[in-house]
């Protein structure tokens, strides 16, 4: 088993035609047309760089092999295998891994319900679940309601996985443990600082998660959306992730969070945890988001290099109008996914205020209400996401050059508006 990790080369029967820029593809007067939860939480006058939806077309591939089933009426029931063997096809060329087993894979109706489900393999009620904070916010919420516990590891101040904060905490869990199940739930890449972990990172967290009898489980849900310069590891690649779990699915990568489908995978060693899945839970799939999910992983690498090219042309003018409009906010320029973390501390706002329930994706306080309120752009309230998450916003950008520069023009007057007042 390889895990050299890369973009690779699409084969044969990806497109193979050279694809426009997908966020370049639709106007504003087109995006304010749709229904979804990105454009209708809004009044018309806000920019919503907040939930993670991308301002882009669907990939010709995938709209291609869901108007076939459509027109063919064929929206029965999923049944086969290949769907996991389109993911095992796109990990062996895009990160040069051959070790998506079909046999220890599991169809799920997407990667939260998917964790939910693994967390219920290895742990019982009232267990403990690691996570790196700040962290997608949804970790907190799903693991609560499924009355487990969360415990934090913080990031470094590098937004990076502290090793050493991490073997802390994983010995002080095992220390006051009365023998139930640890889980470890980690998030690669990470959401919200886009953070892409390294080869030599998840092999030591491996390491650690075995010396403490911790249970990895593997949200990499933005596997595909790793940007030039960086490598997305699987971490059921690293040695020592033998018993863990991995969530994979084509959501992010392809735009298809309202089609849903998603794979759990596990290590060789977890497989018999796996075969424990309840039958019921693969039945909550989709099987037009099936159909969407494997065309995208078979078919999409070239609507896909599109996408990416076209992101790390959006990191860079972010970065550019940050230091522009709004020079006294830290921007930790993102390795993967479409998402940027903003410190706002320094703006002077207290980053509690208004502050409501964590992990309520909606709620806002500090600096993503005021931006909403006097920019009317929505962003994702740092708190949200945990500890080391008050003062910060996530921005989406993936969107056109067009709105960003402009939301961020608007960000930077607000800033500069609320400046004078607390004069």
């Amino acid at each position: 088993m390889t895990a050299v990790g890369g973009r690779g080369s699409a084969d044969a029967g990806a497109e193979a035609e050279e694809c426009a820029n997908p966020l370049e593809e639709l106007s504003l007067e087109q995006l304010r047309r749709r229904r979804s939860m990105k454009w209708r939480t809004h009044p018309a006058d806000v920019l919503p760089l907040w939930v993670a939806e991308m301002d882009v077309p669907l990939a010709p591939a995938v709209a291609d092999a869901l108007r076939e089933a459509v027109d063919a009426g064929d929206t029965g029931y999923p049944v086969g295998t290949e769907f996991a063997e389109s993911l095992a096809g796109f990990a062996a060329r895009r990160w040069k891994w051959d070790g998506v087993a079909v046999d220890r894979t599991a169809v799920i109706p997407d990667v939260m319900m998917g964790a939910v489900q693994v967390l219920r393999l290895v742990t019982e009620p009232g267990d403990p679940v690691i996570v790196n904070s700040p962290v997608y916010a949804p970790f907190y919420a799903f693991v609560a309601h499924d009355d487990r516990r969360i415990v934090e590891a913080p990031l470094g101040p590098d937004l990076r996985i502290s090793l050493e904060t991490l073997e802390e905490t994983f010995r002080r869990v095992r220390e006051r443990s009365s023998g139930g199940g640890i889980a470890y739930l980690l998030s690669n890449p990470h959401n919200p600082t886009g953070t892409v972990h390294t080869f030599a990172e998840l092999a030591a967290v491996a390491a650690l998660a075995r010396r403490y009898g911790v249970r990895v489980v593997a949200d990499e849900i933005h596997a595909p959306l790793v940007l030039p310069g960086s490598t997305f590891t699987p971490y059921l690649s690293v040695p020592g992730a033998e018993d863990a779990f991995s969530l994979m699915s084509a959501t992010k990568g392809w735009n298809l969070a309202g089609i849903k489908a998603a794979l759990a995978l596990a290590g060789p060693e977890a497989a018999g945890d796996l075969g424990r899945m309840p039958e019921e839970v693969t039945h909550g799939a989709s099987y037009l988001g099936v159909i969407a999910h494997t065309a995208a992983y078979r078919h999409g690498d070239g609507w896909l290099d599109a996408l990416l090219a076209g992101l790390d042309a959006n990191r860079n003018l972010l970065g550019r109008l940050v230091a522009e409009h709004l020079p006294g906010v830290g921007y930790a320029r993102p390795e993967g996914t479409y998402l940027a973390w903003l410190d706002c501390r320094s703006l002077g706002l207290d980053p509690e205020e208004g502050a409501g329930d964590l992990a309520v994706v909606t709620d806002l306080a500090g600096p993503a209400r005021m931006f909403l309120e006097q920019a009317r752009v929505a962003l994702s309230s740092g708190h949200i996401f945990g500890t080391g998450g008050a003062g910060h916003v996530r921005l989406n950008f993936a969107t056109s050059r067009s709105v960003l520069a402009e939301a961020v023009a608007r960000m930077g007057r607000a800033a500069v508006l609320h400046a004078r007042q607390v004069r």
